[in-house]
C-alpha cells in the first residue's frame, strides 16, 4: 500500500516523493531550532525515566525496604523536577523565539516567489486564500519540522526506555501492556480518514465566512445604499449554521473516537494496577516497584498516543505542503540586472495578436478569445498619444503588453530610442512609468506611499512631484507627508487619492509615462492643471494616455484606436 493511501492523503498535483523532498529542503533553514528541540526531547527523557527510579527508591527508603537517607531521596527528586523545569522553560523559548524566526523566514522565501512570479491576473489565487497560506500552512510546516519531528525522536525513545526499565520488572506485564497498541493503530486510520473530511468542510466554511465578511466590510458603502444589509446578515448567518453544523460533527465523531481511545488506554492502566497490586499482596513487589509500574505505564500510553497523532499529522503538513509548493512553484518571470534605455524611448506593437488563456482573468473578453488580433501601433519617443476604444476593447491589456505583465500570442513588441531597438522583456520595465486607475494607496503615512517608487527620493524631489501633480494640499494637512491613511487611502477623497497616485509615479525616474484612466476622479479644472504640468515637466518622455475624455485627447498628438 502506497504511504499516500496507508494515512489517507488525497491524490493531488505532487507526489509524497516531491512533497517530502520539499519539506526536508524546507527543513535545511531551520536545523538547529529542530535539534535542540530534540536534544531537549531526550534530555527530557533520561530525566523523566530517572525520576520514575528516584520515585521508586525514595518510596522503598520511606518504607524501609531499602537503607539511606529519605531527605537525601527526596533531594534528588527536586533536582529532577527543577531540571524538567528548566527543559520546559527552554522548550518555550525556542519554540517562541526561534519558531517566529523560521515562519518569519519562509514567509518572506515565499512572498520573495510570489513577487517574481508572472502576473496572473485577478483570478489566479484568492488574496484571502494566499493570505491563509502564508499564515497558517507556513506555522504548520514550521511547527511539523521543527517540532513534531524532533518530538518523534523523544516520543520513540520514551517508549522504548519505559519498556525496557518495565520489562526488567515483570515481562509479562510489559508484553500485555505493548500487545493493544496494534489495536489502536488500527483504529487511527480509520479515526485519521473521517477526521480528514470534517476537517476539510470545517475549514471551507470558515474560509466561506471570512470571505463574506471581508467582502461586506470592504462594499459598505453599496450594502448600505443598496438597503442589503439585511440580506447580507442573512447569508452570513446561512453560513455560520453551516459551519456549526460541520463542527458539531466533527466534534461528536472526535469525542466518541477520544472516548474509545481513553477507555482502552484506562483499561490497560487498571490491568497494570491490578497486576501490580496482587503482586504487592503477594510480597513479590514494594511499594516503590508499584509506583514505578503505574509510572511506567503512564510513560508508554503517552508516547503511544502521541504517535497515534503522528498520521493526522502527516495528513495535515502534507497538505499544507503542497499548498505552498503551489506558491513557490508558481512560473517565474524573466530575472536578471534591469535594462535602461536613455530616455526618450518609443514603443512599437506589430501584428500583435494575445488571448487570455483558462488560468489568467478574462475580463476584457471570454476565454481564448482574441483580445487583439494583429494589432500595430507606434508610440514615438517624445510624442503623446490617446489610447481609445469602447469598454472591453483591449486598452487594459494594451497596457500590460506594454508593461511586459502578459507576452503576445504572435507579433512583435519593441522599445527602441535613438541608438538601439529590443524587443520588449520584463528586464525593460524600469523605462516605464505607470499611474494605474482606481485608489491604489496602501495603507501607512503619505511619505512611505509616495517612496514606494522611489526609497531615495528626497524631500525636494517629493515637494516637486506633488506639485506636479496638483497634491500641494498634502502641504496644509497637519502632519503633512507624515500624515496617515489607512486602507485604500481611507481619509482622503477620490480625486486626492488620484493626485498622490501620480505624484507616486512621477518620482520614478522611467521615460515613458503610462496613464490608465489617471484623471478620472478629478474635475475639468484640476484635470487640466495636472495634465499641464505632466506635459511640461515631462517634455523629455513619451506619454500613453488611456482615456475617454476628451480634455485628455486635445493635449494628444496622435490618437491610437482598440
Amino acid at each position: 500500500m502506497k504511504l499516500r493511501e496507508l494515512i489517507q492523503i488525497p491524490s493531488g498535483q505532487y507526489t509524497i516523493r516531491e512533497m517530502s523532498r520539499w519539506l526536508w529542503h524546507a527543513l535545511r533553514g531551520n536545523r538547529l531550532q529542530a535539534c535542540l528541540n530534540a536534544g531537549i526531547g531526550l534530555l527530557g527523557v533520561v530525566l523523566s525515566l530517572l525520576t520514575v527510579w528516584a520515585m521508586q527508591h525514595a518510596i522503598d527508603i520511606a518504607s524501609g525496604t531499602l537503607p539511606g537517607s529519605i531527605y537525601l531521596a527526596v533531594g534528588i527528586m527536586a533536582m529532577l523536577f527543577l531540571g524538567e523545569f528548566a527543559l520546559g522553560i527552554s522548550r518555550m523559548w525556542i519554540r517562541n523565539i526561534l519558531g517566529v524566526k523560521a515562519q518569519n523566514r519562509m514567509q518572506q522565501h515565499l512572498a520573495e516567489c510570489l513577487l517574481q512570479a508572472q502576473w496572473q491576473g485577478r483570478d489566479a489565487k484568492h488574496s484571502g486564500d494566499v493570505v491563509n497560506r502564508l499564515e497558517e500552512d507556513v506555522r504548520q510546516v514550521v511547527v511539523f519540522l521543527t517540532e513534531t519531528l524532533p518530538s518523534v525522536l523523544s516520543t520513540l525513545a520514551m517508549f522504548i526506555g519505559a519498556f525496557v526499565y518495565m520489562l526488567q520488572m515483570d515481562v509479562w506485564l510489559a508484553c500485555i501492556t505493548v500487545a493493544v497498541l496494534p489495536v489502536f493503530a488500527a483504529l487511527s486510520r480509520f479515526y485519521v480518514a473521517h477526521m480528514r473530511h470534517f476537517s476539510r468542510k470545517v475549514r471551507q466554511s470558515d474560509s466561506i465566512i471570512q470571505s463574506l465578511l471581508t467582502e461586506t466590510m470592504q462594499h459598505q458603502m453599496l450594502v448600505k445604499t443598496m438597503e442589503a444589509g439585511q440580506q447580507m446578515l442573512n447569508r452570513l448567518d446561512q453560513e455560520q449554521q453551516t459551519l456549526r453544523s460541520w463542527v458539531r460533527r466533527r466534534t461528536v465523531f472526535s469525542v466518541t473516537s477520544h472516548l474509545l481511545l481513553n477507555f482502552g488506554f484506562a483499561f490497560g492502566y487498571l490491568v497494570a494496577f491490578l497486576w501490580g497490586a496482587m503482586r504487592l499482596h503477594a510480597g513479590t513487589l514494594t511499594f516503590g516497584g508499584m509506583t514505578a509500574f503505574l509510572q511506567l505505564v503512564y510513560r508508554i500510553q503517552g508516547p503511544a498516543r502521541d504517535l497515534s497523532r503522528l498520521a493526522p499529522a502527516f495528513v495535515s503538513v502534507f497538505t499544507a505542503a503542497e499548498r505552498l509548493m503551489e506558491l513557490e512553484y508558481t512560473p517565474k518571470e524573466q530575472q536578471g540586472k534591469a535594462i535602461k534605455l536613455n530616455g526618450p524611448c518609443g514603443i512599437e506593437l506589430k501584428d500583435v495578436t494575445f488571448a487570455y488563456s483558462k488560468a489568467s482573468t478574462a475580463e476584457e473578453g471570454t476565454e481564448n478569445a482574441a483580445i487583439l488580433s494583429h494589432f500595430s501601433a507606434a508610440f514615438p519617443p517624445a510624442s503623446c498619444t490617446a489610447v481609445m476604444g469602447p469598454t472591453g476593447s483591449g486598452k487594459t491589456t494594451l497596457i500590460r503588453l506594454i508593461l511586459a505583465l502578459v507576452k503576445p500570442d504572435s507579433g512583435h513588441i519593441h522599445i527602441y530610442n535613438n541608438d538601439r531597438r529590443e524587443d520588449l522583456t520584463v528586464l525593460h520595465r524600469c523605462n516605464f512609468v505607470y499611474v494605474p486607475q482606481g485608489n491604489t494607496l496602501l495603507s501607512g503615512t503619505l511619505r512611505q506611499n509616495l517612496l514606494l517608487a522611489n526609497p531615495d527620493a528626497t524631500d525636494e524631489e517629493l515637494d516637486h512631484a506633488l506639485r506636479t501633480a496638483c497634491a500641494d494640499f498634502v502641504f496644509s494637512l497637519p502632519n503633512g507627508l507624515d500624515s496617515s491613511v489607512s486602507e485604500l487611502g481611507g481619509g482622503l477623497s477620490e480625486g486626492q487619492a488620484q493626485r498622490i497616485s501620480i505624484a507616486r509615479a512621477l518620482l520614478r525616474p522611467g521615460s515613458i509615462l503610462l496613464l490608465d484612466e489617471a484623471t478620472s476622479a478629478l474635475d475639468a479644472e484640476t484635470e487640466r492643471r495636472v495634465l499641464d504640468n505632466l506635459l511640461a515637466d515631462g517634455s523629455q518622455r513619451t506619454v500613453i494616455v488611456i482615456t475617454h475624455r476628451e480634455a485628455a485627447i486635445a493635449y494628444c498628438q496622435n490618437v491610437v484606436r482598440v
